[in-house]
C-alpha cells in the first residue's frame, strides 16, 4: 500500500484542521515501536507530534532475525542505504529457507524467494515437472529454482533486471540483529524528530464517554496526553488488551508450540545465505547466520518436551560456543478481536503472535504500519478505518497462519506424540481446500490476496510431501512442447551461473562489511 497523508493533506490544505491528529503515542520500543516511529516521522513529517515511550528496564524479545523480501521496501521508503543498513546490523543475505526433517526424517527441501525457473508455455513449469517426476524423469524440484542452487553452494549477488536471464528469476532478504536494527531505526527517528521518553507506563486514562484513550500516565508522575496510541508493549498488550480488553484468539490448537528458547552461538564457516529450520521431537531449532554470530533457538511445545530437555537439545545442536545465556520466551499463538479499536492501534506483539517457522514477525509489523498510514484518520469518524483495518489485518494473519500450519499437518512423521498430533489434527477448511485442490492436480488456488505467493505454496506441498494425483492434462495435450529439454537445460543453466557467483562471504566483505 502507498503511503497516502501527504497527498491527503494537499488536496485538502483549505480545510479546517481542527479534527486532524497532531500528536501520536507510542508505548513501546524495540523493533516495533522504532519501525513504527520511523515510518510515521517519514511520512507525517513535522505536522504530527511522535513521541515514544519505552524503558530500559523492560527487553525486547529481539530474536526475530530473519526476514522476508519485503522487508527491503520498507527500507527503501525511508531511503534507507542497503549497504549502510547492513553494515550497522551485522547483517548478512538470505534466499530462502532449508527445512530438515520435516516431511520426514532424513529429507530436506528448501523454500526460496523468487520463482522456479521461468513459465515457457502456458501451461505453468511446476505441471510439466509433475508430469516428469510421474514418469521417473525429474530431477528435485530444488534444482529448477536459481535461488536455492546459489544458496546450496554458499553463492550470493544481486537479481539482475534483464528477464531472460536465470539471475532475475530469485529474490533475497536479510539476516540481521534486531536490537542493532532498532537502535538504527531510533537514531533514524529521532533525527526526524521523534522524541524518545524513558519510563514506564503505570496506568492509562479513558474518555468516560467514549472510551478513547486521553493519556498514560508514567512511573515519574508525568502525564502524557495524545489525540491517538499505538501499543508496542508486545505480549503484555498494555493498551489494546489491557485497557481495551478487545479480547484475543487462541490458535493454540493448531499451532502448538508455545515455548522458546533463544541463544547466540560464534559465527561459523561458511557464512551460508540463508535460514535453516530443523524439525526436533517437540517442534522445530533456527539457525540464522549472521556476520558475527549465529542466531539459534528451539521452538516447542512445553507439553510435549520439558524446558530441560528442550534446553539440552537446543546445546548440544549448536554449530558453535554458546555466547550468553539462554533466554526462555512463553507465548500464546493467536490474534487479538481487533487490531484497531477506539484510538488504540496495536503493532508487533500486541497484535498478535505467530512462531517465526516463515519469517513474518517483522513483515506483519511492516505491514500493519504501513496499512494504518493508507487509512490513516482524522480524530473523529473512525469506525470504517477501522473495520477496514481489521478485516484486512484478520486475513493477512489467518493466511499467514495457515501456510505455517501446512508445514505441521503434511508430514510423514510419527515418531513422537507432537508429530503424530500434527498430522492427525483437524485444520482450517481454507487450508484444507487448497491442500485437496494440489492433491487432485498440481493446482495452487488462492482465496484472496495472500502474503505468501504461489511459488512459496509449491515449495512446501512439494517438500511436504505431497502426492499429486493428476498433473494438468494440458501438459498431455501439447505435445509440440518439448518441456523435458527445456528442464534439462534449465537445470544445466542454474548450475553454470552459480558457478561464476561470488562466496556470499566475499559479496558481503566487498558490498556491506560490518562496522
Amino acid at each position: 500500500m502507498a503511503f497516502y497523508k501527504g497527498e491527503y493533506v494537499m488536496k485538502n490544505s483549505n480545510m479546517s484542521q481542527v479534527d486532524d491528529i497532531n500528536k501520536i503515542v507510542i508505548v513501546g520500543g524495540g523493533s516495533a515501536g522504532w519501525m513504527t516511529a520511523a515510518a510515521l516521522a517519514n511520512t507525517l513529517g513535522k505536522q504530527c507530534n511522535i513521541t515514544l515511550i519505552e524503558s530500559d528496564d523492560i527487553g525486547s524479545v529481539g530474536v526475530g532475525e530473519a526476514t522476508i523480501p519485503a522487508i527491503k521496501q520498507f527500507n527503501q521508503r525511508l531511503g534507507i542505504s542497503e549497504k549502510d543498513f547492513i553494515s550497522n546490523t551485522n547483517g548478512s543475505f538470505k534466499l530462502g529457507i532449508e527445512f530438515v526433517d520435516w516431511g520426514k526424517q532424513g529429507h530436506s527441501y528448501f523454500h526460496p524467494f523468487g520463482a522456479y525457473g521461468r513459465n515457457f508455455d502456458v501451461v505453468s513449469l511446476h505441471q510439466y515437472w509433475l508430469r516428469a517426476r510421474a514418469t521417473g524423469d525429474a530431477e528435485s524440484l530444488d534444482e529448477y529454482c536459481m535461488a536455492w542452487w546459489a544458496a546450496k553452494h554458499n553463492k550470493f549477488s544481486l537479481p539482475i533486471a534483464d528477464k531472460r536471464n536465470v539471475q532475475s528469476t530469485f529474490d533475497y532478504a536479510y539476516h540481521f540483529d534486531a536490537k542493532s536494527y532498532a537502535n538504527y531505526l531510533r537514531d533514524y527517528s529521532e533525527k526526524r524528530h521523534v522524541k524518545r521518553i524513558e519510563g514506564l507506563v503505570t496506568k492509562v486514562h479513558l474518555d468516560n464517554e467514549s472510551g478513547d484513550i486521553n493519556a498514560v500516565t508514567l512511573d515519574s508522575g508525568e502525564s502524557i496526553e495524545a489525540d491517538f496510541f499505538i501499543d508496542c508493549s508486545g505480549f503484555r498488550a498494555l493498551l489494546i488488551e489491557g485497557e481495551l480488553k478487545v479480547g484475543f484468539e487462541d490458535w493454540s490448537h493448531w499451532l502448538k508450540c508455545d515455548r522458546a528458547i533463544a541463544v547466540p552461538s560464534e559465527k561459523t564457516e561458511p557464512l551460508l545465505p540463508y535460514t535453516r529450520s530443523t524439525a526436533q521431537a517437540a517442534g522445530w531449532q533456527w539457525r540464522i547466520p549472521l556476520q558475527h554470530r549465529t542466531g539459534n533457538g528451539y521452538v516447542y511445545s512445553h507439553q510435549h518436551i520439558s524446558d530441560n530437555d528442550a534446553l539440552d537439545t537446543l546445546m548440544h545442536n549448536l554449530d558453535g560456543k554458546a555466547l550468553s545465556e539462554p533466554l526462555l520466551i512463553k507465548f500464546a499463538t493467536g490474534r487479538r478481536q481487533k487490531f484497531w479499536h477506539k484510538n488504540c492501534l496495536a503493532i508487533g506483539l500486541s497484535a498478535g503472535f505467530l512462531e517465526p517457522l516463515e519469517s513474518t514477525s517483522l513483515h506483519l509489523i511492516q505491514t500493519g504500519i504501513t496499512r494504518f498510514l493508507a487509512l490513516f484518520p482524522k480524530k473523529n469518524g473512525q469506525f470504517l478505518l477501522q473495520q477496514e483495518y481489521n478485516r484486512i489485518t484478520q486475513n493477512e494473519y489467518e493466511s499467514v497462519r495457515d501456510f505455517l500450519i501446512l508445514h505441521y499437518c503434511q508430514t510423514e512423521r510419527r515418531d513422537t506424540d507432537f508429530w503424530r498430533e500434527c498430522a492427525t489434527m483437524a485444520i482450517p477448511e481454507n487450508l484444507q481446500y487448497k491442500i485437496d485442490h494440489f492433491r487432485q492436480s498440481g493446482r495452487i488456488v488462492a482465496s484472496d490476496i495472500e502474503l505468501f505467493q504461489n511459488p512459496s505454496w509449491l515449495a512446501v506441498f512439494v517438500g511436504q510431501l505431497i502426492n499429486v494425483e493428476q498433473y494438468d492434462p494440458l501438459v498431455d495435450a501439447r505435445k509440440h512442447v518439448d518441456a523435458n529439454k527445456y528442464l534439462s537445460g534449465l537445470r544445466q543453466t542454474m548450475k553454470d551461473t552459480q558457478g561464476i557467483m561470488p562466496d556470499h562471504q566475499q559479496y558481503i566483505n566487498a558490498y556491506c562489511r560490518m562496522k
